[in-house]
């Protein structure tokens, strides 16, 4: 999933405290996922919100909606009745989510709630962990299912590297060899020998070059 972590509430005042009303939008996906921007959280964080204007002497209305993805314009029209009668919107999402809804409601102003961090998973009640680093080109094929793009602290494809010992990385001892981990998935397999064929550099360009990715499915248009 997306990850992401709330701004600290003064950057988020600092942001809406000129507008008269404002709309806070919740996402109902990822970020509730990661208790960053659910329902759960936009309950807590719009009280918080109206405090704090009070407090700088501003009467700011702010107004709660979650809804459940702010990515996809289906969901996002649903509050477009909400948004005409606000002077901004305050998305809670992951950077995708509020940008769809920044180029829906344009020109009115939508701030961003949330700094979206990584790909990731949970691995336990608070903690998540970054996963995918979204390169375009998959090797975990090749890998045993561990991305060594993003779990190697220096992206290598032909690891480890000599800074590793005792399975973390050379970086801190909290921080887990990828390479390490690999080599532990792949024994497991019975796949060592797969270590001994050199990969190739990684083709980045369907990494970030070119400008913004996009996807073109034919069949489903």
């Amino acid at each position: 999933m997306i990850t992401g972590t709330q701004k600290p509430l003064d950057k988020l005042v600092d942001m809406i405290e000129r507008h008269k009303s404002v709309l806070l939008v919740g996402c109902a996906t990822c970020v509730a996922e990661c208790a960053a921007g659910g329902e759960r959280e936009i309950s807590e964080l719009g009280p918080a919100l109206r405090m704090a204007l009070r407090i700088r002497g501003r009467d700011t209305d702010v107004l709660e909606k979650t809804i459940e993805r702010q990515c996809e314009l289906e969901f996002v029209d649903n509050i477009a009745d909400i948004v005409d009668g606000c002077d901004a919107v305050l998305a809670a999402s992951c950077g995708i989510g509020i940008q769809t809804v920044a180029e829906r409601f344009a020109p009115k102003p939508v701030y961003p709630a949330i700094d979206t961090t990584f790909l990731g998973v949970r691995e336990r009640p608070g903690f998540w962990a970054e996963r995918c680093g979204a390169c375009g080109d998959c090797v975990l094929d090749r890998t045993g299912g561990i991305c060594p793009i993003v779990r190697c602290s220096k992206s290598l494809l032909n690891g480890p590297c000599g800074g590793s010992h005792g399975g973390k990385c050379e970086i801190g001892d909290d921080v887990d060899c990828g390479w390490a981990l690999i080599v532990e998935r792949l024994g497991a397999m019975n796949r060592l020998e797969e270590l001994e064929e050199y990969q190739p550099p990684k083709d980045w360009s369907s990494s970030r070059d070119g400008g913004p990715r996009r996807i073109v499915r034919e069949d489903l248009q």
